[in-house]
């Protein structure tokens, strides 16, 4: 299934990106994984969804709701929720249905759901209400910039914070890097080494279990829908 999407950045400084999109009938896509995790707001038939979607570490099937209207807050690789172990999210989603018009319980209190326009606002109340908590440390590991840390160390903090090992947060990062050069165009021998891999073995296997496809197969894909993204991104 093709998916445009609508993209805008934010004034938050937890949020990675705000995206949207919707549906023309149902169908089925490859979800690929994702260091990152997210909420997703879903119209359908005039009723409204909170799905808190943890990161994924491996390509799935997943289907698509018909005629629904989506956005989606990807949030830091810092920013967690104390009261929900990010740990009990790795590959896994929990779904808030609208309990009064317009709003959702969530750990214990009730939230008016947010708009694509609102977003900012709405983490901000999460933020100051203490359901979600950034941690800069992630951040600057991932940058390199903790070398007074033992590796035995960062790999608790990772695991604690983002759910995934530090070197798992590397192998889909380096994945989603070869799938955007290869996207935009270049050779697939060329994105092997300019994304990091040994060979084009080792990025032919870490695509197909990230991805779903071949190096060939996103080349060719992103020959035919131009401008599409075939694959979700937000996820």
């Amino acid at each position: 299934m093709i998916f445009n999407f609508d993209r805008r950045d934010s004034d938050s400084p937890l949020i990675q990106t705000i995206w949207r999109s919707q549906s023309e009938g149902g169908g089925s896509f490859t979800s690929t994984a994702a260091s990152h995790w997210e909420m997703v707001v879903t119209k359908q038939r005039g009723k409204l969804t909170l799905s808190v979607r943890g990161p994924e570490t491996q390509a799935s099937p997943a289907t698509v709701p018909e005629d629904a209207a989506f956005f989606g807050i990807i949030f830091k690789h810092g920013v967690f929720m104390p009261q929900l172990p990010k740990n009990e999210l790795v590959d896994k989603e929990i779904h808030l249905n609208e309990s009064i018009k317009n709003s959702f319980q969530f750990l214990g209190s009730t939230w008016q759901f947010p708009t694509f326009e609102n977003v900012d606002t709405f983490v901000d109340r999460l933020m100051r209400a203490n359901i979600l908590s950034f941690d800069s440390l992630v951040e600057d590991a991932l940058r390199g910039q903790t070398l007074y840390l033992s590796q035995r160390s960062i790999q608790r903090h990772f695991v604690h914070i983002t759910g995934l090992t530090y070197k798992t947060i590397q192998q889909i990062e380096r994945a989603r890097h070869a799938s955007s050069l290869l996207q935009g165009g270049m050779p697939i021998t060329e994105t092997a080494y300019q994304a990091g891999f040994y060979d084009q073995a080792h990025l032919t296997n870490a695509l197909k279990r990230f991805y779903g496809q071949t190096p060939a197969q996103i080349s060719n894909q992103s020959q035919l829908y131009s401008g599409v993204f075939f694959q979700d991104e937000g996820s």
